[in-house]
């Protein structure tokens, strides 16, 4: 984590220096400060990341003499099948649509949002994946 960090870091001074010669140059508010914008988020991203690297142990990536199979492993929790991103976007699909037919189509989006969004947060609590 340390060499994401430390490239976060660096690519928070260049987007800086852009932003200022950005800026000089133009005149143009939006672009400068979205530029800014981008600048502050790198930082807090590079600082983050130098700050949980002192935290946890080194990884295969910051070890320079790292072979490929030493960052192998088990990743993590990976949720298997799951329906219920497929009814809130369903159910997010209609309530946009209700912006551009009328506002009375998002009642029709609500309780598909409603039931996706419970059953999304639920879903180990019940069923076949329920002692994951």
């Amino acid at each position: 984590m340390k060499i994401q960090g430390r490239m976060f870091i660096w690519l928070s001074f260049f987007i800086l220096i852009m932003a200022i010669v950005y800026g000089v140059w133009s005149k143009e508010p939006a672009g400068t400060t979205a530029l800014f914008l981008a600048f502050g988020l790198s930082i807090m991203i590079g600082f983050y990341l130098g700050f949980t690297a002192r935290r946890v142990d080194a990884g295969a990536q910051d070890d320079t003499e790292a072979d490929v199979a030493d960052d192998a492993g088990e990743l993590g929790f990976f949720s298997p099948h799951s329906w219920q991103p497929l009814m809130l976007g369903f159910g997010g699909a209609i309530a946009f649509l209700s912006i551009a037919v009328g506002w009375w189509l998002i009642y029709f989006s609500a309780p598909f949002i409603v039931i996706g969004l419970f059953g999304w947060v639920f879903e180990y609590y019940h069923g076949e994946n329920r002692t994951q």
